[in-house]
């Protein structure tokens, strides 16, 4: 058994097989994952795993060159757009309108699921890449 890190073996699986540039998407309930984009679910009930409870592990077992919100998180998450702010201040925080974050989703090597019901609790993980 894994002694430490992400237990989840989906999760570990894919973090481990990312290449420099690839992405991944932490979602809220409610973002639509696209044909073709596998979707590891986590959700066990309204608001449980958090998005900042995901998030939190997912930077903890992945080098994060590059974020990207919805433009909109501005105006509808505050709560959530600080966090981001302050879990990711030296990163590359990016933000596009919301239908065209769903349609870069279409890219990502995973959309992760978690419980989070809050508007635009979602992002885009781009890998960077760990050399010493």
């Amino acid at each position: 058994m894994k002694k430490h890190g992400i237990l989840n073996s989906h999760i570990a699986k894919v973090l481990s097989d990312l290449g420099h540039t690839d992405t991944i998407v932490i979602a809220d309930v409610g973002l639509p994952v696209p044909p073709g984009v596998p979707k590891i679910d986590i959700a066990l009930n309204l608001g449980t795993p958090s998005f900042k409870e995901v998030v939190d592990t997912i930077a903890r077992d992945m080098v994060i060159e590059r974020i990207i919100l919805a433009e909109e998180i501005r105006s509808e998450n505050m709560e959530t757009l600080q966090y981001m702010q302050e879990q990711f201040p030296q990163e590359d925080l990016q933000f596009c309108p919301h239908e065209q974050f769903k349609a870069l989703t279409r890219h990502a090597k995973v959309v992760i699921r978690t419980g989070e019901a809050t508007p635009y609790a979602n992002c885009i993980l781009q890998a960077g890449v760990h050399f010493g």
